[in-house]
C-alpha cells in the first residue's frame, strides 16, 4: 500500500482507536502492527475471526482475554542452557500458563461453534503441575516464598530470630552508654546491610566497633558494636545459605520450564492474537459495525450502507452515516458543493472502510455493505506545502497525482480532494478534466471533491463518472452531511457571503455578473435538492407509516392468536361438559337398570345383563372419545358432512362421538349448532352424518342464537316450568334449564310453578334462585299469576 495514503488518509490514528480496546500492552501493539492486504484468502478468514470473537465475546457476558505478561526475551534467554530466570520472570511465566489454561477453557467447549477461535485455541499449553509448583514457590510480588522448600523456610526463621536478638541487643547497649555520648531520639538502623547505632563523635574510641556511616554534620557516627560483630557474622552466613537456596529454587524451576520454551513460546503468540481479535471485536460492538462482504479486485461493485468515518465515531462526535453505491460500470464519484459540507471527511470515511477491512478490521459500516479489494490506495488530501522542499500546494498536488497515475489501475482506489485547485480555475478545470478522464478510463474506483463548475459536465459526456454533493439546507445555510448522488451541488458562495452580512449592493451585482448558464445550472439545482428534500422528508414519513402499520398488524396477530386460544377453550369445556352429562347419564342408566333386574325374572335376566353391558360399553366408549377429542386433533373449516352431503339448518344428523341424533339449527364457521336431548352442541362437520331421507323430520324454524356458544339451552323456550310432582333433588337441573332457555331467548321474565303443598319445593327454588347472579328479582306471583304456589323473576 502507499504510505504517503496510508500518512494522509489517518491510518495509524484509526488503528490506535481499536487498539485501546485490547486487554494488555502486546495485544494493542499487535493491532497497531496490523497493515492492509490485498489477499482474500487471508482477509476473509480474519474477518471471520472477528466475527467468532464477537459471538464469544457477547454470549459469555464480556469475555476478556487473562493477564498476558511480556516474556519475549525471557524465552529468547530460555534456549541457553543453565540460564535461570528470576523471581518476577517466573512470576509472569505463572501467569502465562494461568492465562493459557483459562483462554484454553473458554474456547474449547463451544469449539463447534468457533472453529478458526479453536484453531488457535490449540496452540495454548496447559501445564497445571508447572502452573501449581510456580505459584507454591513465587508470590504475586515477584518475591520467593518461605514455602518454596523446608530449608528455606528454617533459615529464614534463624534470620528473623537472630535479627530480632541483634536489635534488641543493640537497643539495650545505646541506653547504657553515657549520657554524652548518646544521640537524642536515635535508634537501631541498617547501614550497608549491617545494624548499628548512632553515637557522637567523641565517644569513637570508647565505644570502638565498625564505623558504617555519619551524619551530614560529621558530628554523628553510625557504628556496629564489637558485640554485635559476632552475631552479624552469623546472620551473614544465613543470608548467603538463603541466596543459594533461592538461587537453587529458581534454577530447579527455570530447568523445568526449559523443555516447554516453544509450547510457552506458542501459547504467548497465540494469547496475544486472541487478544488482538478480542480487541477488534469489541470495536465492532462499540461502533455497531457489521462484517462486509469482500469482492474479488476489480469486482466493479461497491456499495457501503450506514458507513461512518471511524475516527469522529471513536470520538464519540455526532456521525452522519453515508450510503454510497456504485453500479457496474460506474468507476468516478465527483463530489461537489460547499466547503462546509464535509466533502474532505467522507474522503477519509470512504478510504478508511477499505483500509480496515483488508486489515482484519471490522468497520462501522451496516448489514449490506458489499467492498472490493483494493490491490493500490492512493490519495492525495489537504495542503502539502512544504518550504524545505521548495513545493507550493499546487506542486504537492501535482506531485501526488503523477504517483497515482503512474500506478493506479482497476484494481486501485483513488481518493482526490480539491482536484485542478492552487492555480488557475480555466487550467486547473482542465488538468483535472484529464486526469479523471485517464483514471476512469483505466477503470480504477475514484473519489474526487471539486468547486470547478466546468468539471459537473464530466458526468454527461462520460457515462461512468457521476457526480454527487454533500446536501445542504439552504434556507439556513448549514451543511446535514448527507451524501446525495446523481446531484451536483452548488457552492452557495454568494448565499453564505449575504448571510455573513456582506453589503446586499455588492451582492446583487456579483449575482448579476455571473454567466446567464450558470445562473440556470444553480436555479435548477435549488429546484433539484428542494425535490430532493420533500422526496426525504416524504421517505421518512412513510417509513415512519409503515412501522405503524406493522405495529398494528402485530398487535392484530396476537389478538387472533389470543381469539383462537379462548375458542379451542370454549370448545374443550363444550367437551367436558358434555362428558361430564354422559357420566351422569352412565349413573341414571345403572339406577334404570338395577330397578328394571329386580323386576325381570330368571329366564330374561341373561338376556338382560347382555343388553346392560353393552349399553355400558357404549356409554363409556362416548365418554371416552369426548375426552380424548381436543381441537387441535378434529379436522376444521369442512362445509360438508363425511358422507360428502353438505349440511343445513333443520336437518336431522347422527352426532358420531356421542351416538346420538340431533337436529342442525345454525351453521357457522364451519361448524354446526345442534340440539341433542334439551342441549345445544357446537360442534365440527366431520362429528356429524346426515340421517336418511326416510328419518328425516319435517323442517321446523329454529331460533338464532348468539355466535360463539358452545352449550345452549333448548331452541325453543317457554316462559315458565312446571316442577309439580318431582322430588326436591330432581328440580336443580329442569329450573336451570328453563331459566338458560329463557335468558337465551331474551325473555325478560320466568314464571316458576312449584304448587304450594308443604312449601319444599318453594324453598328449594328460592334458594337456587339467591345464587344465581342472573336474577334481578324473584317475588310470589299476583292473584291472578298463581298466587303463592308461582315463584316470578326478572332478569338483570
Amino acid at each position: 500500500m502507499n504510505s504517503h495514503s496510508l500518512q494522509v488518509l489517518e491510518f495509524a490514528e484509526a488503528l490506535s482507536r481499536v487498539a485501546r480496546f485490547a486487554s494488555s500492552p502486546l495485544g494493542a501493539e499487535a493491532v497497531r502492527a496490523l497493515r492492509p492486504s490485498d489477499d482474500l484468502g487471508w482477509i476473509e478468514p480474519e474477518l471471520r475471526r472477528v466475527g467468532e470473537m464477537v459471538a464469544l465475546h457477547i454470549r459469555d457476558g464480556g469475555w476478556t482475554i487473562p493477564s498476558i505478561p511480556d516474556l519475549t526475551e525471557s524465552l529468547e534467554r530460555l534456549r541457553v542452557e543453565g540460564s535461570v530466570w528470576d523471581a518476577s520472570t517466573l512470576r509472569d511465566a505463572g501467569v502465562l500458563l494461568a492465562s493459557s489454561r483459562a483462554a484454553r477453557e473458554a474456547i474449547h467447549p463451544k469449539g463447534s461453534e468457533l472453529p478458526l477461535l479453536l484453531r488457535l485455541a490449540e496452540q495454548l499449553v496447559t501445564l497445571p503441575r508447572m502452573e501449581a509448583e510456580i505459584t507454591r514457590a513465587i508470590d504475586e510480588d515477584g518475591a520467593v516464598r518461605d514455602e518454596a522448600s523446608p530449608e528455606l523456610f528454617r533459615l529464614r526463621r534463624q534470620s528473623r530470630a537472630i535479627r530480632s536478638r541483634i536489635v534488641e541487643r543493640l537497643a539495650a547497649y545505646a541506653s547504657s552508654l553515657p549520657a554524652h555520648l548518646q544521640v537524642s531520639d536515635a535508634s537501631v538502623s541498617v547501614r550497608d546491610g549491617r545494624y548499628v547505632i548512632p553515637i557522637r563523635r567523641e565517644g569513637r574510641g570508647e565505644v570502638g566497633g565498625i564505623v558504617h556511616d555519619e551524619s551530614g554534620t560529621g558530628a554523628t557516627l553510625f557504628v556496629e558494636p564489637p558485640i554485635a560483630i559476632e552475631m552479624m557474622n552469623r546472620l551473614r552466613e544465613l543470608e548467603a545459605a538463603e541466596s543459594r537456596e533461592v538461587l537453587r529454587i529458581l534454577r530447579e524451576l527455570t530447568k523445568s520450564l526449559r523443555p516447554h520454551r516453544d509450547e510457552l513460546s506458542a501459547a504467548l503468540e497465540a494469547l496475544i492474537a486472541l487478544d488482538s481479535l478480542l480487541a477488534r471485536a469489541r470495536y465492532a460492538v462499540r461502533m455497531d459495525g457489521t462484517r462486509p462482504t469482500l469482492l474479488p479486485p476489480g469486482a466493479g461493485e461497491y456499495a457501503v450502507v450506514n458507513g461512518r468515518h471511524p475516527i469522529l465515531l471513536a470520538r464519540s462526535e455526532p456521525v452522519v452515516p453515508f450510503e454510497l453505491r456504485m453500479e457496474p460500470g460506474e468507476h468516478t464519484l465527483l463530489i461537489s458543493g460547499p466547503n462546509t459540507g464535509g466533502k474532505t471527511v467522507l474522503l477519509k470515511a470512504i478510504g478508511l472502510i477499505s483500509l480496515l477491512a483488508q486489515s482484519g478490521v471490522i468497520p462501522p459500516v451496516g448489514p449490506g455493505t458489499r467492498l472490493p479489494i483494493f490491490r493500490g490506495v492512493f490519495a492525495d488530501i489537504g495542503d502539502e506545502q512544504s518550504i524545505e522542499a521548495s513545493l507550493s500546494t499546487f506542486s504537492a498536488h501535482l506531485r501526488n497525482l503523477r504517483e497515482t497515475l503512474d500506478a493506479a489501475d482497476g484494481e486501485s482506489l483513488v481518493l482526490i480532494d480539491e482536484i485542478g485547485s492552487g492555480t488557475d480555475p480555466t487550467e486547473g478545470g482542465v488538468l483535472a478534466w484529464v486526469t479523471l478522464g485517464e483514471l476512469t478510463n483505466r477503470g480504477a474506483f475514484t473519489v474526487a471533491t471539486t468547486h470547478l463548475g466546468q468539471l459537473k459536465l464530466l458526468a454527461g459526456e462520460n457515462p461512468r463518472v457521476v457526480n454527487a454533493s454533500l446536501q445542504f439546507d439552504a434556507e439556513h445555510l448549514r451543511p446535514t452531511y448527507r451524501l446525495l448522488k446523481g446531484v451536483p451541488g452548488r457552492s452557495y458562495g454568494l448565499a453564505i457571503a449575504r448571510r455573513l452580512g456582506l453589503p446586499s449592493a455588492l451582492i446583487d451585482a456579483a449575482e448579476r455578473a455571473l454567466p446567464e448558464g450558470e445562473r440556470d445550472v444553480a436555479k435548477l439545482l435549488l429546484e433539484l435538492e428542494a425535490k430532493e428534500q420533500r422526496f426525504a422528508n416524504a421517505t421518512a414519513e412513510l417509513e415512519q407509516r409503515l412501522s405503524e402499520t406493522r405495529r398494528l398488524q402485530a398487535d392484530l396477530e396476537k389478538r387472533e392468536q389470543g381469539l383462537r386460544e379462548k375458542e379451542k377453550d370454549a370448545e374443550r369445556r363444550a367437551r367436558q361438559q358434555a362428558r361430564d352429562l354422559l357420566l351422569q347419564s352412565r349413573q341414571e342408566v345403572e339406577e334404570a337398570i338395577l330397578q328394571v333386574r329386580e323386576a325381570a325374572t330368571a329366564t330374561d335376566r341373561a338376556q338382560f345383563d347382555t343388553a346392560a353391558r353393552d349399553s355400558r360399553r357404549r356409554v363409556e366408549e362416548a365418554a371416552r372419545r369426548q375426552e380424548e377429542r381436543t381441537p387441535e386433533t378434529r379436522t376444521s373449516g369442512r362445509t360438508a358432512a363425511p358422507g360428502g352431503e353438505a349440511l343445513e339448518v333443520g336437518l336431522r344428523v347422527r352426532i358420531q362421538s356421542l351416538e346420538r341424533t340431533g337436529v342442525v339449527v345454525e351453521l357457522r364457521d364451519g361448524k354446526a349448532m345442534v340440539e341433542a336431548g334439551g342441549l345445544r352442541l357446537l360442534l365440527p362437520h366431520a362429528d356429524l352424518a346426515p340421517l336418511p331421507p326416510g328419518d328425516q323430520q319435517p323442517r321446523r324454524a329454529v331460533r338464532a342464537v348468539a355466535a360463539g356458544s358452545g352449550y345452549m339451552a333448548a331452541a325453543e323456550a317457554t316462559s315458565e316450568v312446571d316442577l309439580r310432582g318431582m322430588r326436591v333433588d330432581e328440580i336443580d337441573m329442569q329450573l336451570s334449564r328453563g331459566l338458560d332457555s329463557a335468558i337465551m331467548a331474551g325473555l325478560p321474565s320466568f314464571r316458576i310453578i312449584h304448587g304450594k303443598g308443604m312449601g319444599v319445593l318453594r324453598q328449594r327454588v328460592h334458594e337456587l334462585l339467591q345464587h344465581d347472579a342472573r336474577v334481578l328479582v324473584s317475588r310470589p306471583g299476583e292473584r291472578f299469576e298463581g298466587g303463592t304456589g308461582v315463584t316470578v323473576v326478572e332478569f338483570a
